[in-house]
């Protein structure tokens, strides 16, 4: 398997792939080590993942040059995602005793209900290539913590970033047959549905993750799958600083080259503010810098993949061909890398493929409401249903209309954020369980109810 740097197409190494031999002797080692990695206690196994935390914050420029030479996004950006996975580890490591102990439920003259949280054995993590650092510490930390042992599947196009982790886990006093990495792509994940794991954790797309928990259903162990969004934002009438709304919007829905399954890909904005807006919001992206990620002041790299290049314009045709306007970018760029200008259409409507279809890349689609009847009724109108945000002056204005939509988050004054306190989880196509908060930490464990008399 070639790993291929985005940014300049040069082959960065070889490497070779697991196979259905080597993936059994992996799950056998993990099957037979996770017993004595569980029967640690809690506080042994939150001093390895606190050491881990040390490592990646030791090793943090290392890290991030390896996440950039292979994802392509900007290396500040690189060291934005290793220093934000920390602070979700110390949410974790600061709660997991609270969460994972056994709970006394009830305590009274010759009797006592206790529940015991007891993990589910060896899970497998298939897992993304866009936030490598977020989204695999959302799994396999809380999986680690409460005592599984986990194969973690890295995506191809991130597997360098999987090895770095793999190495620092068992550095920090994991065990090695408690963590395993599966090399590969789609022929080493469809081999690890085949396999009796005890819960399967995905990220990733919608159609890939349909096909996963239709393959493992029969198997009857959890599966939680983490997909993407089509995550609408609505700029109401009554906005304080609708300069400031821009940028900051502009941030949410181009961060990390629009690669990331929470950016804003529909903005709707309320008549009074459109102009306003628009022209704060073009201003803001014909600002930003392109090119090689590894320069100072870059904010937008290359594509991490290739084919990504052919849906970009697929969208922005569709889009020219309904009647949209092109207000800036709009193609490829010539010569080495897979590089998209940073696109924005306007006099766009919702059957465009833009505002329907996930982008996942640097592209946005904007349209003028006239009121927040509108605006609720464009917002509902997707498959998807991870995120959704409100910016109005009025709180209760933004709770009503985030109240009825069927997603996981609701954002006011805000966009594409992540609390490791608060539950991440997707309606729809956008997924089926929770990672972090007390429900993520809880998602890898089989609660057990003890009923003592005596």
């Amino acid at each position: 398997m070639q790993i291929i740097n985005p940014a300049t197409e040069e082959i960065i190494t070889s490497l070779a792939e697991d196979n259905s031999s080597t993936l059994q002797l992996k799950y056998d080692a993990l099957k037979e080590s996770q017993p004595l990695w569980a029967n640690k206690t809690l506080q042994e196994r939150i001093l390895v993942i606190t050491k881990f935390s040390d490592l990646l914050e030791a090793e943090t420029e290392k890290l991030a040059s390896v996440l950039t030479s292979e994802v392509g996004k900007p290396l500040q950006q690189s060291r934005n995602e290793i220093n934000g996975a920390r602070a979700r580890i110390k949410w974790m490591l600061n709660n997991a005793e609270k969460y994972l102990s056994d709970e006394v439920m009830v305590e009274e003259p010759g009797l006592k209900e206790v529940i015991k949280y007891e993990p589910l054995g060896v899970v497998c993590n298939i897992s993304a290539w866009n936030y490598p650092y977020l989204v695999g510490v959302n799994v396999f930390i809380p999986a680690l913590l409460s005592g599984n042992a986990v194969m973690y599947k890295p995506s191809e196009y991130a597997t360098l970033t999987g090895l770095q982790i793999e190495k620092l886990l068992k550095k920090a006093g994991v065990p090695d047959d408690v963590f395993h990495i599966a090399i590969g792509a789609k022929e080493t994940g469809s081999t690890l549905l085949e396999m009796n794991f005890d819960g399967y954790f995905f990220t990733g797309s919608y159609k890939t993750g349909k096909f996963i928990y239709e393959k493992v259903a029969s198997k009857i162990v959890p599966c939680q799958l983490e997909l993407g969004g089509k995550d609408p934002l609505y700029i109401a009438d009554d906005v304080d600083d609708v300069g400031a709304a821009a940028v900051g919007t502009a941030d949410g829905a181009f961060y990390n080259n629009g690669q990331s399954c929470c950016s804003v890909e529909r903005i709707y904005v309320h008549e009074k503010n459109y102009d306003d807006y628009l022209n704060a919001f073009v201003t803001e992206v014909k600002g930003w810098k392109s090119g090689l990620p590894t320069t100072d002041g870059i904010y937008i790299g290359p594509l991490t993949r290739k084919e990504q290049i052919s849906v970009l314009e697929n969208q922005v045709k569709d889009a020219l061909n309904k009647g949209a306007k092109l207000l800036t970018g709009g193609k490829a760029l010539l010569g080495k890398g897979y590089y998209f200008e940073p696109t924005v259409l306007t006099d766009v409507t919702n059957d465009m493929l833009v505002m329907q279809e996930e982008s996942f890349g640097p592209i946005i689609g904007i349209m003028k409401v006239q009121d927040d009847v509108e605006a609720l009724k464009m917002m509902k109108d997707t498959d998807y249903g991870l995120t959704a945000s409100v910016y109005t002056a009025d709180q209760a204005k933004a709770e009503k209309i985030l109240s009825q939509l069927d997603a996981g988050s609701g954002y006011w004054n805000c966009c594409d954020r992540v609390s490791a306190a608060l539950p991440w989880s997707g309606r729809k196509y956008s997924g089926i369980g929770a990672t972090l908060s007390h429900q993520g930490l809880r998602a890898f464990t089989k609660p057990k109810g003890y009923h003592l008399r005596g």
